[in-house]
């Protein structure tokens, strides 16, 4: 008698569908948030490392007193002794950033669109389409 009591004490078949169900809804709701935060840092990453390489420019520009205009390359910019140590590279890919001059910020070979502003260099990056 005492065996069979314990037995009867498994989970049904019901019971554990509803679980995988929970599980699943769960899953659904949380799995696009963390891919869409994922997406947002890499885009505020790329955000941060445009503004490091457009500020080590115009700090180079200053050192070398260069002219309006003027082109400014990688090599001018990185290097263990100079204004940054590391080429930064855009985290949605692994390209590099494309400088031109001093006045021009420089672009992500990765965005799809951008808004340049005196105050501030900001370039998008799209999750699902859709501009940050």
């Amino acid at each position: 008698m005492k065996n069979m009591k314990s037995a009867n004490r498994a989970f049904t078949l019901v019971e554990i569908m509803i679980v995988v169900l929970i599980i699943g809804i769960l899953l659904a709701i949380a799995i696009p948030n963390f891919i869409r935060a994922r997406e947002q840092s890499r885009a505020k990453s790329c955000s941060a490392n445009i503004k490091q390489l457009d500020s080590a420019a115009q700090q180079w520009a200053m050192d070398t007193k260069a002219a309006a205009g003027a082109t400014v390359t990688s090599a001018n910019l990185v290097g263990p002794a100079l204004y940054v140590k590391k080429e930064p590279l855009c985290p949605s890919g692994t390209t590099a950033y494309t400088l031109s001059t001093i006045d021009a910020p420089p672009v992500c070979p990765n965005a799809t669109a951008g808004v340049v502003t005196a105050q501030a260099v900001s370039y998008f990056h799209t999750i699902n389409g859709e501009a940050l």
